[in-house]
């Protein structure tokens, strides 16, 4: 989960910094099979989310449907999306490091958790989280991401 939160932190050095990263890793090995950003500004795509991004790859890379083997580490809990999408590829296990709350503090998010997803899946998938919260939460709160965040249309004005 370092590794990736450092990932994602250097994406705070471009111009579109994103708080939200995901890896592919082999659950055997710890071998990262590839990482993913959120590219849903870039692509024009609302489903570019990092979590559906890194698992449309790992799949096409791997030429497979299924993920069995693999988990998926992601800097912020899976909206319900993302975690339907790793229950779909059959991935062992969702590890997460900021929560839905903490990103609702700055973008809009559904409020449904990974865990009750997963539980009212017929689908079977561990989800481990929040770990490294904090350092996870801190891509969000990096001076450049807040700046992002008030450009972001996703967000009710008052």
């Amino acid at each position: 989960m370092a590794a990736l939160a450092a990932f994602t932190a250097r994406s705070m050095r471009t111009a579109s910094p994103r708080p939200f990263g995901a890896a592919i890793v082999q659950t055997s090995t710890g071998r990262v099979l590839l990482r993913a950003l959120n590219a849903v500004k870039q692509e024009c795509d609302p489903s570019a989310h990092a979590e559906v991004r890194a698992i449309r790859l790992a799949a096409k890379r791997l030429r497979s449907l299924s993920l069995a083997g693999y988990t998926l580490y992601t800097t912020c809990e899976p909206c319900p999306m993302c975690m339907s999408t790793a229950l779909w590829a059959g991935l062992d296990r969702v590890v997460y490091g900021a929560t839905i709350a903490d990103a609702n503090l700055h973008c809009n998010q559904i409020h449904v958790s990974a865990e009750e997803v997963a539980a009212r899946s017929d689908m079977s998938c561990i989800v481990d989280g929040p770990v490294l919260r904090d350092e996870c939460y801190a891509l969000f709160t990096h001076p450049r991401m807040l700046r992002a965040f008030r450009l972001w249309s996703t967000r009710k004005q008052n």
